[in-house]
Formats: C-alpha cells, sequence, structure tokens
C-alpha cells in the first residue's frame, strides 16, 4: 500500500473522515486484537499526506526555536505537540477559507502532522542546550572568551543522526509497551484527548488559536524592544553617540534592599548592591511564561536557591580565598558577585540535579526490571489479531527491518562523527551507541508510566562512565552522555506520538514516516537557530557585569561533571570540593524522602527547583515563581478557564519571544 495519501477532496469525504465515537479513555483499556477489530482506520482515512508534513515541518521548525530558547533559559523542553494541533486546526480552517486547500486537515492528518511538528520541534534541540552548549563552554579561555563553535557539517550530521538514531530505537518498544501493556504515556494520551476535543467543538479551538497567536504577539514585542538597537545614545564616558535599544534587558528595582559583601579600591570601601549580585526584574517575559507552565513548588525552591546564593552562599564564596598549588595564586571561591551563580552556585547547585537524579533513576528498579525484560518484545497474544479488513499486526506496525536498515545508518554515522570530530575511540563510541539502546528503553518505559524522561539521568549514568573510561578527554565525557540523552528524548517523544496515534485509530507506520520527516526541518531551524541566538561562548557566559542572555544550566551542569573528572577534585578550590560533597548529599536526601513519603510530596523541596535556583542569575527564578503565582491564582480562581487558556496564553508568549528573537538576531547580524 502506498504510505502517503490523497487528502479529502469533498465534504462527503471529509465527513467520512470525522473522528471516531469511541473515546480514547476506552480505547486506552481495549487489548491489541479488539483495536485492531474497532479502532484501526486502515486506509479508510488519510493520515499520511503531503500537506500534512509539510505543515507538520513548518509549524515543528517555528516550534523548534521556542524549545531552543527556553531550553537555553532554563534546561527545560516544551513539548509542542498540543500547539502544534491547535496552530494547524486554526491555520488549515484560514486555507480553506482563502482558497488554499480543499478541505480542512482530518483528525489523522492533523495526528501525522502533529508527529512531524514534534520531532522538529522537540528531538532535534536537546544535544544544542546541553552537550554542544557544554563544549562551547569548555573552549573557553582567557585569551579567548568567545570560545569556538563547531563547524555547521559537523553540528548538522550529529544532530541528524541522533534524532534518527532515537527514532528508530522506538520500533522495537512499540507494539510491547503500547499494543500489550498499554502504558499511559500522559503527553500521547492529553494529545489524542485534545485532538478528540477539536474536531468536536471546532469553534472552542479557533478561540484558544487566537489567544495562542494574541499571546504571541504580544510576546514578540519585547526581544524588538529589549535586543534591537532602535535608538541612539551619548555614552557617558565617550560623548559619543551609541545605538541602544529601548527596553534594557533587566531593571534593578531591588537596590532599595540591602546586599551584603563590599570591595576595598584604593583604601574606599563600596558596598554591593543587590544588582550586583543579578538581583533585578527581568523585563523580558519569557520566563514569566515558562513559570506558569512549571508550576508553583519548582519555582518557589528555584527562589529559595536564588536568595542563598545571593545572600548567603556568593558572599561567604566571596570572602573565601585559597593559595593554588598549581599556579601558586591567590583565588576566591566566587571572583566576583555577578560570576556567584557559575562560580560556586554550579557547584553546589549541579551535584543536587546530578544525585537527586541518579537515586531517583536507581528507585526504578521495578521499571528497570521490566524494561530488560521485555527486550524480546513481551509477551504476544497466542492467535495474531486482524483488523476487520484482515490485516494482521504485522501488516500494520512498523517491520523490524526498518529498525535494522535505521539502526545501522544512524548507529554508523553517529559513531563516525563521534569519532572524526570528537575523537571517541570506535570502540567506545560503539559501546556507546549499545548502551544508549538499553537506557532509551528504561527511559521510554519511564516516560510511559510517569510522562517523565529521565534524559538528565541518562547522560548523567554516560559521563559517569565515561568519565572512568576517558577521564582525560571532556569532549568524549560530553558527546557520549549527548548520544545517550538526545536519542532517549527522541526514543520517547515518538512513542508519546504513536500512543497518540493508538487512541485514534492512525497508522503507526505513517506515523513513522511522519516523524522522520520532521527531522530535517528540525535540523536546519535548531543548527541555524543556535548559532544566531549563540554567536559565541560569552552569550552564555555574560560579558562584564551583566548576567549572560543564556545561561544554559543544563550545558553548566553538564560541563562541571566534564571537568570533575579530567582535573580531579584536588585541583580545585577546596570550597567548591565542599560544595560538591553538600550537594550530592542534598539531592539524595531529597530524592530519599519524596520515595519514602510520597503523601508529603508536594511539601518536600524540590530538588530540581533547588539545583536550578542556584546555577541561573537571580532575575531567571524570580521571574518563574511571579509566573507560577500568577498561575495559581488564575487556577484557584477560574480553573476551567485557565484550564483552556492556560497553556495557549503561556506557550504564546514563550513561541513569541523566542521566534520574534531569533529574527532579531538576523537583523542584528545583517546591520552589524
Amino acid at each position: 500500500m502506498p504510505l502517503f495519501q490523497r487528502p479529502p477532496q469533498s465534504a462527503e469525504e471529509l465527513a467520512a473522515c470525522a473522528p471516531l465515537a469511541i473515546g480514547p479513555e476506552k480505547v486506552q483499556e481495549m487489548d491489541e486484537e479488539t483495536w485492531l477489530r474497532e479502532v484501526y482506520r486502515g486506509e479508510d482515512v488519510p493520515q499520511l499526506t503531503a500537506r500534512a508534513v509539510l505543515m507538520g515541518s513548518v509549524l515543528g521548525g517555528l516550534l523548534a526555536f521556542t524549545n531552543l530558547y527556553i531550553g537555553l533559559k532554563t534546561g527545560w523542553a516544551l513539548g509542542v505537540a498540543i500547539t502544534a494541533c491547535i496552530l494547524s486546526f486554526a491555520l488549515s480552517n484560514v486555507l480553506v477559507k482563502l482558497g488554499v486547500m480543499k478541505t480542512p486537515l482530518t483528525i489523522l492528518e492533523t495526528n501525522c502532522m502533529a508527529s512531524a511538528a514534534s520531532s522538529a520541534g522537540y528531538s532535534t534541540g536537546g544535544t544544542m542546550v546541553s552537550a554542544i552548549s557544554a563544549l562551547l563552554l569548555l573552549s573557553v579561555t582567557p585569551e579567548n572568551p568567545a570560545g569556538k563553535h563547531l563547524g555547521p557539517v559537523v553540528l548538522v550530521a550529529w544532530t541528524v543522526f541522533l534524532a534518527g538514531l532515537g527514532t528508530v530505537l522506538a520500533i522495537p518498544m512499540k507494539r510491547n509497551l503500547i499494543n500489550h501493556e498499554r502504558l499511559r504515556f500522559p503527553s500521547g494520551t492529553a494529545a489524542a484527548a485534545t485532538l478528540q476535543s477539536l474536531y468536536s467543538a471546532g469553534g472552542e479551538a479557533i478561540m484558544k488559536a487566537r489567544v495562542l497567536l494574541g499571546s504571541a504577539a504580544v510576546g514578540a514585542i519585547f526581544p524588538v524592544l529589549i535586543d534591537l538597537p532602535l535608538r541612539t545614545v551619548v555614552d557617558e564616558k565617550t560623548g559619543e553617540p551609541t545605538p541602544s535599544a529601548i527596553l534594557p534587558a533587566d531593571t534593578p528595582i531591588f537596590d532599595v534592599l540591602p546586599a551584603r559583601g563590599g570591595e576595598t579600591v584604593d583604601g574606599v570601601f563600596t558596598a554591593f548592591k543587590p544588582s550586583d549580585w543579578t538581583v533585578t526584574f527581568d523585563n523580558n517575559p519569557v520566563m514569566i511564561a515558562g513559570g506558569m507552565l512549571v508550576g508553583l513548588r519548582v519555582t518557589f525552591w528555584m527562589f529559595v536557591s536564588a536568595v542563598t546564593l545571593a545572600y548567603v552562599l556568593g558572599p561567604a564564596a566571596y570572602d573565601t580565598t585559597w593559595v593554588s598549588a598549581v599556579t601558586g595564586e591567590t583565588v576566591r571561591a566566587a571572583t566576583a558577585p555577578y560570576k556567584a551563580w557559575k562560580e560556586i552556585g554550579l557547584w553546589f547547585g549541579a551535584p543536587v540535579l546530578v544525585a537527586s537524579g541518579l537515586f531517583g533513576f536507581a528507585t526504578q528498579w521495578r521499571t528497570i526490571l521490566r524494561a530488560l525484560s521485555s527486550l524480546g518484545g513481551g509477551a504476544a497474544p497466542a492467535t495474531e489479531a486482524r483488523s476487520a479488513a484482515g490485516l494482521s499486526s504485522k501488516d500494520v506496525e512498523v517491520p523490524m527491518s526498518w529498525f535494522v536498515v535505521g539502526g545501522l545508518t544512524s548507529g554508523v554515522g553517529v559513531v563516525a562523527v563521534a569519532a572524526t570530530a570528537f575523537e571517541v575511540p570506535v570502540h567506545y563510541g560503539v559501546l556507546a551507541v549499545a548502551m544508549t539502546f538499553l537506557l532509551s528503553l528504561v527511559a521510554c518505559r519511564a516516560t510511559g508510566e510517569s510522562d517523565i524522561t529521565p534524559v538528565g539521568a541518562m547522560g548523567k549514568l554516560m559521563q559517569l562512565t565515561y568519565g572512568a573510561l576517558i577521564p582525560q578527554s571532556t569532549t568524549a565525557n560530553l558527546m557520549t552522555a549527548g548520544i545517550t540523552a538526545s536519542a532517549a528524548g527522541s526514543a520517547a517523544d515518538l512513542l508519546n506520538d504513536l500512543k497518540s496515534g493508538y487512541l485514534l485509530g492512525a497508522d503507526p507506520r505513517r506515523q513513522f514516516i511522519a516523524q522522520a520527516s520532521g527531522i530535517f526541518a528540525g535540523t536546519l531551524a535548531t543548527v541555524t537557530g543556535f548559532y544566531l541566538l549563540v554567536p559565541d561562548a560569552t552569550a552564555l557566559t555574560g560579558v562584564g557585569g551583566a548576567a549572560p542572555q543564556f545561561p544554559a544550566p543544563s550545558a553548566q551542569a553538564w560541563r562541571a561533571v566534564a571537568e570533575v573528572f579530567k582535573t580531579g577534585l584536588g585541583n580545585m578550590h577546596p570550597m567548591h570540593q565542599q560544595a560538591i560533597v553538600y550537594g550530592l548529599g542534598v539531592g539524595a536526601v531529597l530524592a530519599a524522602a519524596e520515595e519514602l513519603l510520597p503523601k508529603l510530596r508536594r511539601y518536600l523541596p524540590s530538588a530540581t527547583g533547588l539545583g536550578l535556583g542556584f546555577i541561573l542569575p537571580f532575575q531567571y527564578p524570580f521571574s518563574m515563581l511571579l509566573g507560577a503565582i500568577l498561575a495559581w491564582a488564575w487556577t484557584t480562581r477560574k480553573p476551567e478557564h485557565a484550564e483552556g487558556y492556560l497553556v495557549p496564553v503561556s506557550s504564546g508568549v514563550i513561541a513569541g519571544v523566542s521566534i520574534m528573537g531569533v529574527l532579531v538576531a538576523i537583523l542584528n547580524n545583517i546591520l552589524g
């Protein structure tokens, strides 16, 4: 049968593509035989069409900027499937009214579109905000504060092969995890419910799309005001006219409060202001919108960490000196207040994240055992299930030959790029790909059971493994970990999409093709966006006393782990050593408390929040807490309204800021 299909051409054909009367919640309880007989729509409904893939690739490419932008800011990645569904639903109806298309997308076309968009917007950006950014940070030297970027050919090849590897890794897992065990994959289930709702209540969907686009328009104003030099001011020192933005990046509204510490210059003591410790208000609303999605518990503990860094840990580090046995120089644990987040906060916050992630992963031993026991494909039914048209599961599911061919192609590509560009010995590259398969299996099962993909823990396991195997190579440490983290994220993303399609009766082969198609648009958008947003390492480290535009907390944590293995604890500042030890202890204790006291989890400190709060400049945790408070107030006072519009509003602001941020970066490069 042809994989690509013809879209409906008439109202009658479109009516035949209406959603099933069976809701996703009922499909969830069906066994495979019942699903094939009552839900699978086979050739009856167009799914994989050229217009669906094109729209998914375009929307996914735009949303890739969103994930790149917010990932470099916070280390988080946002799912794009639901946002893409809302936008494509509205866009296809507009195109029909304009006469560009004869009929709007069907529900299963939209499902395939979401797979392409999700692949483009989610699975290609993980390596940029973690391993690639960490590699750029490691290239920074006093002589070259801008660092050195990887070439575009290497970056494109690496991104494509990693996303491809993750996509094909999902093939052998799908039938067992989704068809047989019927794991919920909450994000995939939510996407299916969203699509069912969109096509059952189109008017509400149009309103959500308008709200999302309106929020995006509001968000798009801020990069223009903050980053584009639209006016000229006179420099106070030189008296020369200087291009300047209309709105500063942040405002020191907290300088009316006291701060700790100060410096003595030429015998004159000057007390520090809160703004010296990055205690300012961020004028960009993107972090407020991010906090609306993250929630109150995590952002509150981020704020607690940020305050602790500015008023306790940072000043203590600034006052603590040490004479290096290697260089003979006297150095502080934090050389300047505005550097405290990356010079002392990093060494406490990153170990909190590492310990809590690894401990949490270890407590999922039942999940690990189930994942390993399912390597053989799980318990298949005694008789082969068949659809009403006589098709068996083997006719419907993605064939294992695709896994073999795709796995060999992408695996060889990953090993080749790792060997030639990152100096990873071939046998260690092969080992990394093999370990990635096993760890991705565990990560995907965790996603199916809890909606949490432990890519951070997967990456740290690989860093620990290769820190022992090749301790002298920070590059190998980072990039082998990047293989696992990126591929595991891509595989889990595809399984969420396949779960959504399964609940709607979609064809998994066609969804796989849509997912694979989105990789190329996502790679183009992500690589281009990365070069534009991060022209050099100063975008990640900051210049002078200013906080960086993108603190890249994931990359900072990855870099820290790699440096520990290379230099050894003995060559680090004693206060940094102590921070690592205490951070590991705090992370482990918090993870253990969550495991032992699940009913009290909402009242316990968030290890993720605490860890990130130490790695970010103050203004980002403060803005996220403000957003979380706004979301809490909204959901408390108008829960039904918030349920429908909280995600479109916050996602729209993030999309508007990030997409316009890339466009402004292009303009700034053109204007010089």
